[in-house]
């Protein structure tokens, strides 16, 4: 026992000098108390297992009391738990052990490049192995009388509300960046007006935006932002509000004010770009062959290898090299709706031919493949066979609030929207 409480002592040290979290002078400042609270249809869930910070560190021994030794592992591409023992000299009997313990394997087994292993043991003989599994759990097998022990220890977290507001005098991401906003946040805002604004098209200087957002805390370390509960976009002059709501299936979605979705059956553009490089045109000059002839598409300028996603909901019914289109695949929706993506350098797993894929899934990479002149992505939308401009076409609306949650929905989204009205009447804060 002593020698195990010894050994405790060391890991603890261990992950002080390794700063498994930010330090607290890089920290957000901490909201107030008071805080709303994300809508759901039901009780809110209790925040499960999200996904928290890479720790990229080197294998390194720290030598303590009574012989044992601690070390911090980096798990690499293709690691085991057999190659991690066997790289550190340790008991392979000892690994055996382990994985015989039911709420070990499991959770030891599935290694992914960058989890953080810790291990004690004494001349090779296991005496103590940690893993996180999450923000929230932790893996902790220790050596006791009649073998090996292992439990999930909880580790808390708070989950607190931040809010911030920026105006556009550049870019979206300039003006988040200065109002102290993630770029993991910033992308979540986006993909929620994403369907109304274009983001490289639209943006005017002058626009401006409110994101109200969870933020998780552990025993006063920031760890990471969490989900947006509400937003506001001002585009040009126009306004537009959305709030997250939690449907009874346990999926959370963007609705307007008025339960409008907001999402539409198609994503406007499938793509990250930098630029248009080539519209939707009837009489287009070929940059490859010279010759005049219809551009019945949208050309997406994007370095290569930047993913392609599946603009709507549907079922792969081409995938393969198709003329000058390159690597192409093509996406049948129903209603007579068919969407091409061409020129790929190549394409993502679990988009082959026949495989239903979901609305922006990564269905491939951009190339150029084919006749292109460039890397980038040539999309076309089809309906019935005849081609429709992308850029303009007009997209269905998705299923707005039903019925039966319309009073639970607006008794919910009504604090978060009066929040957003107080604070566009407040002063220009980071933080409130």
């Amino acid at each position: 026992m002593l020698l195990w409480s010894a050994a405790l002592a060391v890991v603890g040290l261990t992950a002080a000098v390794g700063g498994v979290f930010p330090r607290r002078g890089d920290a957000p400042a901490r909201s107030p108390a008071s805080e709303p609270t994300p809508l759901t249809a039901t009780e809110p869930a209790s925040l499960q297992s999200p996904t928290g910070p890479t720790i990229a560190i080197t294998e390194l021994p720290v030598t303590a009391a009574f012989g044992l030794d601690t070390i911090d592992v980096v798990v690499h591409r293709n690691d085991t738990l057999d190659r991690i023992f066997r790289r550190l000299q340790l008991s392979l009997a000892d690994l055996a052990s382990i994985r015989e313990l039911p709420s070990a394997r499991q959770t030891l087994d599935l290694l992914r490049p960058g989890d953080e292993i810790s291990v004690t043991h004494h001349n090779g003989a296991l005496q103590g192995l940690k893993r996180q599994l999450s923000v929230t759990q932790t893996l902790e097998v220790r050596r006791a009388d009649d073998g090996f022990a292992a439990e999930i220890i909880e580790n808390p977290v708070e989950n607190e509300i931040a809010r911030k507001r920026g105006v556009i005098t550049s870019s979206l991401f300039e003006a988040a960046d200065e109002a102290g906003i993630s770029n993991q946040t910033t992308m979540a805002v986006a993909n929620v007006f994403g369907w109304d604004i274009d983001f490289v098209l639209d943006i005017r200087e002058g626009d401006a935006f409110i994101v109200v957002y969870q933020q998780i805390w552990q025993d006063g370390q920031f760890v990471r932002d969490g989900e947006v509960i509400a937003a506001e976009f001002i585009n040009d002059g126009r306004t537009y509000r959305a709030v997250r709501y939690t449907l009874p299936d346990g999926r959370s979605e963007f609705f307007a004010p008025d339960g409008r979705s907001m999402r539409k059956t198609f994503l406007r553009a499938p793509v990250e770009f930098s630029r248009i490089s080539s519209r939707f045109n009837p009489r287009r000059r070929h940059p490859v062959l010279n010759t005049i002839r219809a551009h019945k598409g949208v050309d997406y300028a994007a370095p290569t290898g930047t993913p392609v996603r599946a603009a709507g909901d549907g079922r792969v019914r081409f995938h393969g090299r198709q003329g000058g289109y390159g690597n192409a695949l093509v996406i049948e929706h129903g209603g007579g709706i068919t969407t091409l993506y061409g020129h790929l350098s190549r394409f993502a797993k679990g988009a082959g031919r026949g495989q239903r894929v979901r609305q922006g899934q990564v269905i491939g990479y951009v190339g150029r493949t084919g006749l292109a002149s460039g890397p980038h992505l040539h999309y076309e939308y089809r309906v019935n066979g005849a081609h429709r401009n992308p850029q303009t076409v007009k997209l269905g609306d998705a299923q707005p609030i039903a019925d039966e949650l319309r009073a639970d929905f607006t008794a919910r989204a009504a604090p978060l929207l009066a929040e957003l009205d107080l604070i566009n009447r407040g002063p220009l804060l980071a933080d409130r």
